[in-house]
């Protein structure tokens, strides 16, 4: 077979378009005029960007997004930046520049003074720093900063000042008695010096308190010795003075009352004035002085229930007297062998200890008209009271029933049937006036231990 047609055939074609990638093209470098010749094909080489991606545009929507005259937006993630942020398949078969995403880096940190720092990724985006101090330092600024995005550290670098404070020692001072007679006692004792671990000067010394030698009232006095050196660091002690008052024996709150005292309660000279809760009676000495003897005036003070007058007319006039004093449970039952006033009585007969600490009077109702019968605790009810009592609250007579009544005179709850004396104390201590009761009965000590 002749082969000359062939040979002559790629010779033409060589001068005519060159050789592929020579870089010698008889049209020069007209790239339109390549595009033209070579649309649709790729050119460049595929672009793939690591850490990052690339968003392509052909010059007429070819389905290769790397062909010639191809324009590239680089993007990267976070933490990392392209080096262009938009490249072009030239007809060189290159993309005009580099495209790689690398990795955001800060400046390097000062090393602070006295002081270091521990990085979690070098300078690297979102490296985190974290200073510290050598033995005897403090960090003054931010502790940690962390690379930004902007190539930036997120704080400054702090500085390590000296914190080493000076030394002393307090002296060590016994308990005083007071003088006879007086609430006060002198108390002496040496001033102490200080010490300073560094330079060893001390520029101040400062006393908290009264000075050596002054005269202390009674009871417990913290007191505090303060050096400073030169860097500005102090060093503190303390130490306490107690002074003794000879005194009475303590005097407490009766049951169901109140104690107020002036001085110090149980000092010689103090005087307490003793109340009664609403619903009780002051029996004994109002007032009680703490004598020279190391005894008390007067007699014990008691609070005594109330005198209940059961021989008004109305039944308005029998609460009237319970008014702001005490709450009022009124159980109505129409027989006494009636099961459910006879559950009810049994289970408050052991609660009469928190009956009496939230201030509760019960009266009992039983019976039906005209045999019916009424009782506040042993005093007996008029019959025909006991009928208003029921009118008054809207009480039925033929059927077990409870009324919860405040010290205001409100009907806060009715039971038609037994309840235990947990469930009715948990219901009154909701009362907004029995948590203010409850604050002061605490302050004196009142409890039911059962």
């Amino acid at each position: 077979m002749d082969m000359w047609p062939l040979v002559l055939l790629f010779v033409q074609l060589c001068f005519c378009a060159g050789y592929e990638g020579s870089g010698q093209y008889v049209y020069g470098d007209d790239e339109d005029w390549y595009s033209r010749r070579y649309k649709g094909t790729p050119w460049c080489a595929p672009i793939k960007v690591k850490h990052g991606d690339a968003r392509c545009r052909t010059p007429r929507g070819e389905q290769y997004k790397n062909v010639m005259g191809t324009r590239c937006k680089i993007h990267c993630k976070q933490g990392y930046e392209a080096q262009n942020t938009e490249v072009v398949c030239m007809a060189s078969k290159h993309w005009s520049s580099n495209y790689a995403c690398r990795e955001i880096r800060c400046p390097k940190l000062n090393m602070p003074v006295n002081g270091g720092y521990k990085c979690s990724d070098g300078s690297y985006f979102n490296s985190r720093c974290e200073f510290f101090c050598s033995p005897g330092y403090s960090l003054k600024g931010q502790k940690t900063a962390t690379c930004q995005h902007n190539k930036e550290w997120s704080g400054a670098v702090p500085t390590c000042v000296d914190i080493d404070p000076p030394k002393i020692k307090c002296p060590n001072v016994k308990d005083k008695w007071a003088e006879p007679g007086k609430l006060t006692a002198r108390v002496t004792w040496d001033s102490p010096e200080g010490v300073d671990t560094a330079d060893g000067i001390l520029t101040d010394v400062i006393l908290k308190g009264k000075p050596s030698k002054s005269d202390f009232p009674e009871g417990l006095h913290k007191m505090s010795y303060t050096v400073f050196d030169r860097a500005g660091n102090k060093g503190s002690c303390r130490f306490n003075v107690r002074v003794r008052v000879r005194r009475c024996s303590p005097l407490f709150a009766p049951d169901n009352g109140y104690m107020k005292c002036d001085s110090d309660k149980d000092n010689y000279g103090a005087n307490c004035e003793f109340s009664c809760t609403g619903g009780y009676e002051l029996q004994g000495s109002a007032a009680r002085v703490c004598q020279h003897g190391l005894t008390w005036s007067g007699a014990d003070t008691t609070c005594a229930p109330m005198n209940i007058n059961v021989g008004v007319r109305t039944a308005a006039a029998l609460l009237d007297q319970f008014y702001e004093k005490r709450r009022l449970l009124i159980i109505s039952a129409p027989t006494a062998a009636n099961h459910n006033y006879r559950f009810q009585m049994t289970n408050l007969q052991h609660a009469q200890c928190g009956l009496d600490l939230r201030h509760v009077t019960v009266i009992e109702v039983v019976g039906i008209y005209p045999t019916q019968v009424g009782r506040i605790r042993h005093r007996l009810l008029p019959p025909g009271l006991a009928l208003q009592l029921r009118l008054l609250l809207q009480i039925p007579q033929r059927s077990f029933q409870m009324v919860l009544v405040d010290k205001q005179g409100m009907d806060k709850q009715r039971y038609p049937f037994p309840i235990t004396a947990a469930e009715l104390f948990t219901t009154i201590d909701t009362f907004p006036i029995r948590k203010d009761e409850m604050v002061l009965q605490q302050e004196a000590g009142q409890t039911c231990q059962s």
